[in-house]
C-alpha cells in the first residue's frame, strides 16, 4: 500500500479559514496527521475548516472516529467543518457516520471556497 501513504498540506485561506488537505489512506497515523493538522490551523486562529480529500479512496473507522473528534472540537468551539471532493464510498460512509449531518460537503475545493467566502483561484 506504498501508494496510499498519506500526502497532506493545511494553510490558513483567510482570517479564520483553514484548508487541510489529505490525499491517501487515512487510518490510524493518517487520521493523527489530520487531527496535527487541524491542531495547527487552531493554533493559527481557524475556527472554520475545510477538510479536501481528493486523492483520499479510504478512510478506516479509526480515521472516521478521529474526524468526528475534530467535528465535536470545532462545534464545542462554535467552530465550523466543512468537507470536499469525496468519492461516492467514502460519502455514504460519512452520511451513515453522521459527518453529513452536522458538517457541510461539497464537490470540490472551488465550490467549497466559494460558499465560505473565499473566491478560488
Amino acid at each position: 500500500m506504498n501508494d496510499e501513504q498519506l500526502k497532506l498540506s493545511s494553510e490558513v485561506v483567510r482570517h479564520g479559514l483553514g484548508v487541510v488537505a489529505a490525499a491517501g489512506y487515512i487510518n490510524n497515523e493518517g487520521g493523527q496527521a489530520v487531527a496535527d493538522a487541524v491542531e495547527g490551523l487552531f493554533e493559527k486562529g481557524c475556527s472554520s475548516l475545510l477538510i479536501d480529500l481528493d486523492g483520499t479512496r479510504i478512510i478506516n473507522s479509526i480515521g472516521v472516529s478521529i474526524l468526528l473528534e475534530i467535528l465535536e472540537k470545532l462545534l464545542d468551539s462554535g467552530g465550523h467543518l466543512a468537507f470536499c471532493s469525496l468519492t461516492p464510498t467514502i460519502a455514504k460512509t460519512f452520511e451513515i457516520m453522521g459527518l453529513a449531518e452536522y458538517a457541510q460537503v461539497f464537490p470540490d475545493r472551488r465550490s467549497a471556497l466559494e460558499v465560505l467566502g473565499v473566491n478560488a483561484v
